[in-house]
């Protein structure tokens, strides 16, 4: 998931990965605060085999950590490009009904997202965040980010990652999101020149607002889906952040829980994974966490106000025109980190 400093440090996740565990206990890799700690007791309760949570801070560091034979991780959270990535690489166990029973309650097309190799765990979208009490009309348009009102002069905030900067400029254009052509990437660099003079901060917004200097004059900015109950929460005012997904359509991604085919708890790693993607236990996680989950048998377990709410669960007519992050070519990627390092010069 994409609450990035909620997480401690891989340094301390290298130090517990390395460190020897009883056979009745379970590894799992996940970003901190990303399931509910109720699910997991419940687990240990039925079974006597306790799971214990090493969390990463970014998906580099996951990574490092899963490709290490020696890790010792029975379970990990990748997102759906991982998944195919790591279960090609031998290092997923492949999941099918048969091992995996809860499978069944999962719509085809989110199970091929994680390729055959996870089981799709939460999902989410890229959007808008905005301050309520000061941006008093919804925005409903990546343009409302783009060209701003001029009283939103130096109250944005953007996200200086290769992927997520390009998607409001490129979206706005009709372009794919996964662009690697240069006709399209300047098109998007001369909206992000436009854009820049409004533009107070680069930092993504869970880092930005917890800087004293400039946390204050952050009103609006690019952020996940869930970003706003973590800025609600350090704001110290329910409700004061709100998120929206622009109508041309956005970024729709995919977290997948994955049990590794190396574990020497494989066996019981299945049965934790299975009960985590039962109705019963992806409902309530769902729920404690405020997420959508891409179970589809779990959602008549969930209130309705919170699947009508377009704030989780983002509307059909949105996700049809969203689009999935795919691998960039190496041109691409080296052009647009040029053209998010020319920005300070725009400001």
């Amino acid at each position: 998931m994409r609450i990035r400093t909620l997480a401690v440090s891989v340094a301390l996740a290298g130090l517990l990965v390395s460190t020897a565990v009883r056979a009745e206990t379970l590894n799992m890799l996940i970003w901190e605060s990303y399931i509910d700690q109720k699910i997991l007791d419940r687990f240990t309760e039925k079974t006597g085999v306790a799971v214990k949570q090493i969390y990463y801070d970014s998906g580099d560091a996951r990574d490092e950590i899963l490709a290490d034979p020696n890790s010792n991780i029975d379970l990990a959270v990748v997102g759906e490009n991982g998944a195919e990535l790591f279960g090609k690489r031998g290092i997923l166990e492949p999941l099918t009904e048969a091992n995996m029973p809860s499978l069944k309650g999962y719509k085809p097309a989110w199970n091929a997202r994680c390729a055959g190799y996870a089981l799709p765990y939460l999902w989410g979208t890229m959007g808008i965040v905005y301050r309520s009490d000061v941006v008093k009309t919804t925005p409903t348009s990546w343009n409302d980010l783009m060209a701003p009102a001029p009283e939103l002069k130096k109250h944005i905030a953007m996200y200086d990652d290769h992927n997520e900067a390009f998607i409001a400029p490129l979206v706005l254009l009709g372009k794919s999101i996964n662009a690697n052509d240069n006709e399209s990437l300047k098109a998007a660099f001369e909206l992000m020149k436009k854009q820049a003079p409004f533009v107070l901060t680069y930092d993504y917004v869970i880092t930005s607002i917890q800087n004293p200097d400039i946390a204050k004059d952050i009103y609006m900015a690019l952020s996940y889906s869930g970003d706003q109950h973590v800025l609600n929460e350090k704001a110290g005012t329910p409700g004061v952040w709100r998120y929206s997904v622009p109508k041309e359509g956005t970024l729709s991604w995919l977290d997948c829980m994955a049990v590794t085919a190396a574990s020497p708890r494989k066996a019981v790693a299945l049965q934790l994974l299975d009960y985590i993607g039962s109705p019963e236990s992806a409902a309530a996680n769902a729920q404690a966490l405020t997420m959508p989950t891409a179970s589809e048998a779990a959602l008549p377990l969930i209130p309705a106000e919170m699947r009508d709410n377009p704030e989780i669960y983002t509307p059909a007519d949105i996700l049809d025109k969203s689009q999935y992050q795919k691998e960039l070519s190496v041109q691409s990627v080296q052009t647009r980190r040029r053209i998010i390092s020319s920005m300070a010069n725009f400001q």
